[in-house]
C-alpha cells in the first residue's frame, strides 16, 4: 500500500483565530517549532473573514467561543465564500468546550479536527498532519 506523503509544513499558511491574545502567541509560537513561518492571526470571526480573503490560508485553527462573531458562525461565513478555494479551506477547531453539542455543530461545517486547548505540541502536529492530507 502507497504511503501518503508527508506534510511539508514550511508551505502550510495557518490562519489562527482566537480572542485571546495569549492563546494566539502560544499557537503561533508552537507552528513556528512545528516548522510553519506563514501564520497570520485575527482576534475575532469577523476580521478572521477579511483575513481569509486577504491571506488565503490552506489552514484556519478557530476558537469556538468569540464575541461578536463566534468561531461556528465565522467557518459558516468562509463556507459560504464565493470562492470555492476559499470555501473549501481546511479547519480544525480549538476549544476548551468539549461538549457533544458544541462538536457536533462544529462537524456539519466539514472541519478537519479539533484542539482542546489548552494545545500539546505533539498533538497538534498529528492533527494539522491528517488535516492536510
Amino acid at each position: 500500500m502507497p504511503r501518503k506523503a508527508a506534510v511539508i509544513f514550511s508551505k502550510v499558511r495557518v490562519l489562527i483565530v482566537d480572542d485571546n491574545a495569549l492563546m494566539r502567541t502560544l499557537v503561533q509560537d508552537m507552528l513556528q517549532r512545528l516548522g510553519i513561518h506563514q501564520v497570520q492571526q485575527a482576534a475575532d470571526g469577523k476580521s478572521a473573514l477579511l483575513e481569509v480573503i486577504k491571506f488565503q490560508p490552506n489552514l484556519i485553527l478557530s476558537d469556538i467561543h468569540m464575541e461578536p462573531v463566534s468561531g461556528i458562525e465565522f467557518v459558516k461565513q468562509v463556507r459560504a465564500l464565493p470562492n470555492p478555494a476559499l470555501a473549501a479551506t481546511r479547519v480544525i477547531m480549538m476549544t476548551a468546550d468539549s461538549s457533544k453539542e458544541t462538536l457536533g455543530e462544529a462537524v456539519t461545517l466539514g472541519i478537519r479536527g479539533y484542539i482542546i486547548k489548552p494545545p500539546i505540541l505533539d498533538s497538534m502536529k498529528s492533527k494539522i498532519e491528517n488535516a492536510m492530507k
